[in-house]
């Protein structure tokens, strides 16, 4: 069974950066179509933050284009989220997503930009 794990979260002050870091139980970039973070602020639905594909291909919701990128480590069965520039708007729980014949997530991990 695949189980995602999120760290990496906290609170930061607007201006400043996180790296969210999710580690996968199996290695999974090797079944996975896609694999990606989403997020969730209070009172809103879930959103794409940003994907990265199993050839490598990387994509960005409009809101955080040129501040947060994506990217993996094979041989950790890891995916990471560099979040450069934190926004108040940015507050949310993050969550870890891994696309293959099902959909994995994980539990989510709390980010807060203070202003």
């Amino acid at each position: 069974q695949v189980q995602l794990v999120e760290s990496g979260g906290g609170l930061a002050q607007a201006g400043g950066s996180l790296r969210l870091s999710c580690a996968a139980s199996v290695p999974i970039f090797g079944f996975s179509t896609s694999m990606g973070w989403y997020r969730q602020a209070p009172g809103k639905q879930r959103e794409l933050v940003a994907i990265i594909t199993r050839g490598g291909s990387t994509n960005y919701a409009d809101s955080v284009k040129g501040r947060f990128t994506i990217s993996r480590d094979n041989a950790k069965n890891t995916v990471y989220l560099q979040m450069n520039s934190l926004k108040p708007e940015d507050t949310a729980v993050y969550y870890c997503n891994a696309k293959t014949s099902n959909d994995y997530w994980g539990q989510g991990t709390q980010v807060t930009v203070s202003s």
